[in-house]
């Protein structure tokens, strides 16, 4: 398992729940706002954490935290990663998937095996600008697969999409919510320009508040739960 870090507690990314974030390295999109780069870009990788030493610590906090949130960096193109949280779940832990949804029949088979607590998954674009908001080819059919699938399951979810001004309108995003149409919780994750694959971003202009919240209550008649973070 390739661990590219570990935040040994979290109270934001588990939704009412303590957690550890395990990052794992590598992703198969290259969206030049990402804030992992770290995660994306194998020239800036760091070495990789001992995978035993992780679990190691996460058997230490047993008791003491409440769930395992594991992210990336994309987690589903990592060859153990169903073995990963079966350890996890083993020790009595929740896990949650960030996942892009590129990989809908890795996110098949751990939701038949049971071994997802909370999904999450980032909708970067309305289907037809996929390929230029993420710089790489997408298959869109895998996107909304995935999507189904994380409906259907009927495990807690999220969808939620990143909002950098110059990338995404409100067309857009209003787009997006047909595209997860049923979702019970959708976020809109403010764009903030500290860190960047790709550094022109570190100019982006943000959504003020204001906009952010009036869109917010446009999608509201869509979706139960919509949170701008």
């Amino acid at each position: 398992m390739k661990i590219g870090g570990l935040q040994k507690v979290s109270l934001i990314d588990y939704p009412e729940a303590i957690c550890a974030v395990v990052f794992l390295q590598g992703c198969n999109f290259k969206c030049p706002y990402c804030h992992n780069p770290q995660l994306v870009e194998p020239k800036l990788f760091d070495l990789c954490l001992e995978e035993k030493k992780v679990l190691a610590f996460l058997a230490l906090r047993v008791g003491k935290l409440d769930a395992v949130t594991i992210t990336g960096g994309e987690p589903t193109i990592q060859k153990d990663l169903m073995r990963f949280i079966k350890l996890v779940k083993k020790m009595g832990f929740a896990a949650k998937l960030d996942s892009n949804g590129t990989q809908p029949k890795v996110i098949k088979e751990l939701i038949d095996a049971k071994l997802l607590d909370f999904i999450a998954m980032d909708i970067k674009a309305p289907l037809e600008k996929y390929k230029s908001i993420v710089k790489v080819p997408v298959d869109t059919q895998s996107i909304q697969e995935s999507v189904k699938l994380i409906l259907k399951s009927k495990i807690p979810h999220e969808f939620r999409t990143t909002v950098v001004k110059s990338q995404l309108t409100e067309k857009d995003i209003l787009k997006i919510v047909k595209l997860i149409s049923g979702a019970k919780r959708y976020v809109l994750q403010k764009f903030v320009p500290t860190k960047t694959l790709d550094k022109k971003f570190l100019k982006e202009k943000t959504y003020p508040d204001n906009e952010l919240e009036n869109i917010k209550i446009r999608l509201e008649k869509e979706i139960p739960s919509v949170i701008v973070r």
